[in-house]
Protein backbone atom coordinates (compact mmCIF):
# COMPACT_ATOMS: atom_id res chain seq x y z
CA UNK A 1 0.00 0.00 0.00
CA UNK A 2 1.44 3.41 -0.92
CA UNK A 3 2.08 5.93 1.85
CA UNK A 4 -0.17 8.41 0.02
CA UNK A 5 -2.99 7.08 -2.16
CA UNK A 6 -2.33 8.76 -5.52
CA UNK A 7 -5.99 8.77 -6.58
CA UNK A 8 -7.11 10.58 -3.41
CA UNK A 9 -4.19 12.99 -3.57
CA UNK A 10 -4.81 13.81 -7.24
CA UNK A 11 -8.51 14.40 -6.56
CA UNK A 12 -7.56 16.83 -3.80
CA UNK A 13 -5.08 18.53 -6.12
CA UNK A 14 -7.73 18.91 -8.83
CA UNK A 15 -10.31 20.27 -6.37
CA UNK A 16 -7.94 22.68 -4.62
CA UNK A 17 -5.81 23.69 -7.58
CA UNK A 18 -2.11 23.23 -8.06
CA UNK A 19 -1.23 26.47 -6.26
CA UNK A 20 -3.29 25.75 -3.16
CA UNK A 21 -2.12 22.14 -2.75
CA UNK A 22 1.25 23.37 -1.47
CA UNK A 23 -0.49 25.47 1.18
CA UNK A 24 -2.57 22.46 2.23
CA UNK A 25 0.53 20.29 2.48
CA UNK A 26 2.39 22.94 4.50
CA UNK A 27 -0.56 23.41 6.86
CA UNK A 28 -0.80 19.65 7.42
CA UNK A 29 2.96 19.34 8.02
CA UNK A 30 2.74 22.19 10.56
CA UNK A 31 -0.46 21.06 12.30
CA UNK A 32 -0.06 17.28 12.49
CA UNK A 33 3.00 17.27 14.81
CA UNK A 34 1.09 19.56 17.18
CA UNK A 35 -1.88 17.20 17.14
CA UNK A 36 0.40 14.26 17.88
CA UNK A 37 2.10 16.17 20.71
CA UNK A 38 -1.32 17.10 22.08
CA UNK A 39 -2.21 13.41 22.06
CA UNK A 40 0.97 12.61 24.02
CA UNK A 41 0.17 15.35 26.55
CA UNK A 42 -3.45 14.23 26.82
CA UNK A 43 -2.30 10.67 27.41
CA UNK A 44 0.01 11.84 30.21
CA UNK A 45 -2.85 13.81 31.79
CA UNK A 46 -5.41 11.03 31.14
CA UNK A 47 -7.47 13.63 29.22
CA UNK A 48 -9.61 11.32 27.11
CA UNK A 49 -11.54 14.10 25.37
CA UNK A 50 -8.47 16.03 24.23
CA UNK A 51 -6.85 12.79 23.06
CA UNK A 52 -10.00 11.88 21.10
CA UNK A 53 -10.34 15.33 19.49
CA UNK A 54 -6.74 15.41 18.32
CA UNK A 55 -6.91 11.84 17.01
CA UNK A 56 -10.13 12.74 15.16
CA UNK A 57 -8.57 15.83 13.57
CA UNK A 58 -5.44 13.95 12.57
CA UNK A 59 -7.56 11.16 11.08
CA UNK A 60 -9.61 13.60 9.02
CA UNK A 61 -6.59 15.54 7.78
CA UNK A 62 -4.63 12.39 6.91
CA UNK A 63 -7.55 10.93 4.97
CA UNK A 64 -7.92 14.19 3.03
CA UNK A 65 -4.47 13.60 1.54
CA UNK A 66 -4.93 9.88 1.05
CA UNK A 67 -2.60 8.97 3.92
CA UNK A 68 -4.81 5.98 4.65
CA UNK A 69 -2.49 4.10 7.01
CA UNK A 70 -2.04 7.20 9.16
CA UNK A 71 -5.78 7.86 9.03
CA UNK A 72 -6.54 4.29 10.08
CA UNK A 73 -4.14 4.46 13.03
CA UNK A 74 -5.61 7.78 14.17
CA UNK A 75 -9.14 6.38 13.82
CA UNK A 76 -8.21 3.39 15.96
CA UNK A 77 -6.88 5.71 18.67
CA UNK A 78 -9.93 7.94 18.39
CA UNK A 79 -12.25 4.96 18.87
CA UNK A 80 -10.26 3.77 21.87
CA UNK A 81 -10.59 7.21 23.47
CA UNK A 82 -14.29 7.28 22.65
CA UNK A 83 -14.56 4.05 24.68
CA UNK A 84 -12.66 5.80 27.49
CA UNK A 85 -9.67 3.53 26.89
CA UNK A 86 -6.25 5.19 26.82
CA UNK A 87 -4.34 1.92 27.14
CA UNK A 88 -2.70 2.56 23.77
CA UNK A 89 0.53 0.64 24.27
CA UNK A 90 2.96 1.52 21.48
CA UNK A 91 0.27 2.72 19.05
CA UNK A 92 1.27 6.37 19.51
CA UNK A 93 4.88 5.54 18.59
CA UNK A 94 3.67 3.71 15.49
CA UNK A 95 1.50 6.72 14.65
CA UNK A 96 4.52 9.04 14.95
CA UNK A 97 6.65 6.79 12.71
CA UNK A 98 3.86 6.60 10.15
CA UNK A 99 3.45 10.38 10.20
CA UNK A 100 7.19 10.79 9.53
CA UNK A 101 6.84 8.63 6.40
CA UNK A 102 3.77 10.58 5.30
CA UNK A 103 5.58 13.88 5.88
CA UNK A 104 8.57 12.77 3.77
CA UNK A 105 6.26 11.64 0.99
CA UNK A 106 4.19 14.84 1.03
CA UNK A 107 7.29 17.03 0.94
CA UNK A 108 8.23 15.28 -2.30
CA UNK A 109 4.74 15.84 -3.73
CA UNK A 110 4.82 19.62 -3.41
CA UNK A 111 4.62 21.35 -6.77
Amino acid sequence: MPIIDPVTFNELKQMSGADFINELIDAFLDDAPTMIQNMVSALDKKDVESFRRNAHSLKSNANTFGATELGTLAKELELMARENNLDVGNKLEILKETFDKVADELKGMRL
